[in-house]
């Protein structure tokens, strides 16, 4: 259990937010597999600012999903203040400040991993967001911009100082972006010497190594991201290489029915957005390479479901990789299909 300001988060894992992944949909089915909390997607202060309806949107959740922290990223003082107000009158129980997005068009325009050369407006921008909407306020960090300035401790002191309630850490720096190896030393030294909790995240792949890494490291919660997709089983005991087919095309038509609810349309929008979590769902599977491609290429949502139920599939799983999780990045999920 974690104490984040006047909020109690219960579990040792969440889901990571990711940008096109981390949606409402996908949190209801994560949260009920185990995931301690939901983020949103990152949102731009400066479309909250201009009121820009799809970034608002982004903030949709159910109660089911709470604690729900909001997540935002800017460079602007004033602006990521303002904009903070906004997102709290949609009334998350946190608001998170984005420090380690590493994609250049936000980092080298001083948001996300951008904050990490300016720690000093980082702080005044924590401090400001909690005085602003007086609910607590996280941030999520890297180790620094690259190898020769791993400012990472200095980091936390200047956050702390600002009042922040907890940091989220992805153990590689911003020109790493997800290439290497996350430092889960790093990781563990801000632990031993943070005041306040500290989540841990990087390359962790199964519930059983976040338990590992969570006792070694003694961060008190630890967050998967890419590992995540397709696989909410992640976040509980029994791994997805032993969940039978029958489940497995049970969570991918309950998921697509959220899809289409939360994203309603008069074409094959919902659709189209579902398919990159569709071929994680079935990785690793041994799901026929032909009805694969027929599924990506269908634009009816009957016909997906339909054809989805005819298949047959043998119990044994293979182990392939159909995705390079290193292009999945913090802006956007790249093209799948």
């Amino acid at each position: 259990m974690v104490r984040i300001g006047n909020v109690t988060i219960e579990g040792d894992v969440a889901l990571s937010p990711m940008a096109g992944i981390s949606d409402s949909p996908y949190r209801q089915i994560t949260k009920r597999f185990g995931s301690a909390f939901s983020y949103t997607e990152f949102v731009s202060t400066e479309q909250l600012k201009l009121g820009n309806t799809k970034s608002l949107d982004m903030f949709r959740f159910v109660e089911s999903e709470r604690p729900i922290v909001f997540q935002i990223f800017g460079s602007d003082l004033n602006t990521v203040v303002h904009a903070s107000e906004i997102a709290a009158e949609r009334k998350p129980d946190i608001i998170d400040l984005n420090m380690g997005c590493s994609v250049s068009k936000v980092s080298h325009h001083g948001s996300g991993a951008g904050l990490l050369k300016n720690i000093r407006l980082a702080g005044q921008m924590i401090e400001g967001i909690r005085k602003k909407t007086g609910l607590p306020v996280t941030a999520k960090i890297r180790l620094g911009w690259d190898s020769d300035s791993l400012n990472y401790l200095e980091t936390v002191k200047v956050l702390e100082g600002s009042g922040v309630s907890a940091i989220s850490v992805h153990g590689r720096t911003k020109a790493m972006a997800y290439t290497g190896v996350a430092d889960w030393n790093a990781i563990g030294e801000i632990k031993s010497r943070a005041n306040v909790p500290i989540y841990g995240n990087g390359d962790v792949q199964t519930y059983q190594e976040a338990m590992k890494k969570k006792q070694q490291f003694g961060v008190d919660l630890v967050l998967i991201g890419r590992k995540a997709i397709g696989n909410p089983w992640v976040f509980g005991k029994v791994p997805k290489e032993l969940v039978s087919w029958f489940e497995i095309k049970s969570i991918i038509l309950e998921h697509l029915d959220l899809m289409l609810d939360f994203y309603p349309s008069d074409d094959d929008y919902a659709l189209i957005l579902f398919r990159k979590h569709f071929i994680k769902y079935i990785e690793s599977t041994g799901f026929p390479e032909e009805q694969k491609r027929k599924l990506l290429m269908l634009t009816s949502v009957d016909e997906f479901k339909d054809t989805l139920e005819s298949i047959k599939m043998d119990s044994n799983f293979l182990e392939t990789s159909e995705i390079n999780n290193e292009n999945i990045n913090c802006e956007t999920f790249v093209s799948l299909v």
